[in-house]
């Protein structure tokens, strides 16, 4: 283990105490298909894994029933926006990535849309499966 590659461990070692020092000796052991499913959600390109919400990630859980609130702001030369919530709360983040019914071109703010509570890639709360709520299909409706 070289100096760089130490003074990363004991940096790593404070914020996590259990952290044991990798034998120099050890030898790789091979990946099992659950270790690569995990280190495909940080890597690599996205596009072909399919869409999973939270609420599915946590097993055992039932879903929860989606969200509903209005487009805040969109930046479409960004490919983000924020939402507020009909029941109210802090404005949350969201990105085109996320928009599952409806074009981007609806996104104009007070537009009403249903989402879940989800996460960005930094780990922050963030809308995802989102779709726009046309006047016709109002909650009084649907039931």
């Amino acid at each position: 283990m070289n100096a760089r590659q130490k003074r990363l461990f004991e940096d790593a070692l404070k914020k996590n105490p259990n952290l044991k020092m990798p034998a120099e000796d050890q030898r790789p052991t091979e990946l099992t298909e659950e270790d690569m499913a995990f280190l495909k959600q940080g890597v690599g390109d996205k596009t072909s894994r399919p869409q999973q919400s939270a609420s599915q990630a946590a097993e055992g859980d039932e879903p929860a029933p989606p969200q509903t609130g209005s487009v805040m702001t969109y930046f479409e030369e960004k490919g983000f926006g924020f939402l507020r919530p009909d029941n109210g709360g802090k404005d949350i983040f969201f990105h085109i990535s996320r928009l599952h019914q409806g074009q981007s071109t609806e996104l104009v703010p007070g537009a009403k849309v249903a989402y879940e509570l989800g996460m960005d890639r930094n780990g922050k709360i963030a809308a995802s499966s989102i779709r726009i709520v046309r006047p016709e299909e109002t909650p009084a409706a649907q039931s």
